[in-house]
């Protein structure tokens, strides 16, 4: 993609295909708006990767993703939110937009999943211990412990990273028997470090694929919780409270897929996430 979109889209960002359960979100809450979303599938997995990495290929995504119109661009991914969102925030859009602040950018906000995840997750557990299962990279930034505490600081959380269910989800065998075992493995860690977890949070956009096997896997106390409905809701929100950001955002209900990889393989796989075909168009920085 060489030129500017003849609209101002909402940018969606992952490293992969996970970011289209909550772009799929998105747009049931806001169907009129325009979205562009861009896998970084040449350079995922995220989750290993250093803090450095994964800062400075967000940055570029973003980069590019603002350079196509984007006045808003979603981090639909715990890790890049994690591990990138806080400095681009602060310190890379007042050099690339001066005059602006973290708060009160004129014409280009960058926002990520685990704040408005952070917001309300004590909403949903009545014992007030809740799990937590993601990525390592996320695990290890301890992000969410963090943002928790500014929100709900009684909560008790407990977190589980689980290497393996990225890459089963994305090589199709998450509704598969051989995903059982790993999925099990997980859960019995996670609750038997806290017994009376009764919320536990997705936080990775890819394990909203595993929910069949998780809830055929857990106790009828246990809520599993998916980020996409809270994200959604969160920008709603945020457009309501932003209203000259609303008003940069074009409507005219589009949705375009772009990946910096093979675009056959891009658009056979995001059907799984987004749940119809996807035609999609390889971008090179």
């Amino acid at each position: 993609m060489n030129s500017l979109l003849p609209y101002q889209p909402i940018g969606v960002f992952d490293s992969g295909y996970g970011g289209l359960t909550v772009l799929r979100e998105l747009v049931g809450a806001l169907p009129d708006y325009d979205y562009l979303y861009l896998g970084d599938n040449a350079r995922t997995p995220y989750g290993t990767r250093s803090f450095e990495t994964v800062y400075d290929y967000t940055l570029e995504c973003v980069t590019y993703l603002f350079e196509q119109g984007c006045p808003l661009v979603i981090l639909a991914c715990n890790t890049a939110s994690a591990k990138a969102l806080r400095n681009i925030q602060q310190l890379d859009l007042p050099l690339l937009y001066p005059g602006a602040t973290p708060d009160a950018l004129p014409t280009r906000r960058v926002l990520g999943v685990i704040r408005p995840t952070a917001e309300t997750i004590g909403q949903y557990t009545q014992t007030g211990h809740v799990g937590i299962l993601a990525t390592n990279g996320t695990v290890t930034s301890e992000s969410y412990l963090v943002e928790i505490a500014k929100f709900f600081p009684e909560l008790i959380i407990s977190q589980e990273a689980c290497p393996m269910w990225v890459p089963l989800i994305e090589n199709g065998e998450s509704g598969h028997p051989g995903a059982d075992y790993f999925v099990k493995q997980h859960l019995d860690r996670l609750l038997a470090r806290d017994p009376q977890i009764d919320t536990l949070l997705l936080a990775c956009t890819h394990y909203p694929l595993l929910l069949p096997k998780l809830r055929a896997a857990l106790p009828a106390t246990i809520r599993p919780i998916s980020q996409g409905p809270i994200v959604a809701q969160s920008l709603v929100d945020y457009l309501n409270r932003h209203p000259d950001l609303a008003e940069q955002c074009s409507r005219q209900g589009t949705r375009h897929f772009l990946t910096t990889d093979s675009p056959t393989e891009f658009s056979r796989q995001a059907s799984l996430f987004w749940g119809e075909p996807v035609v999609a168009e390889k971008v090179v920085f």
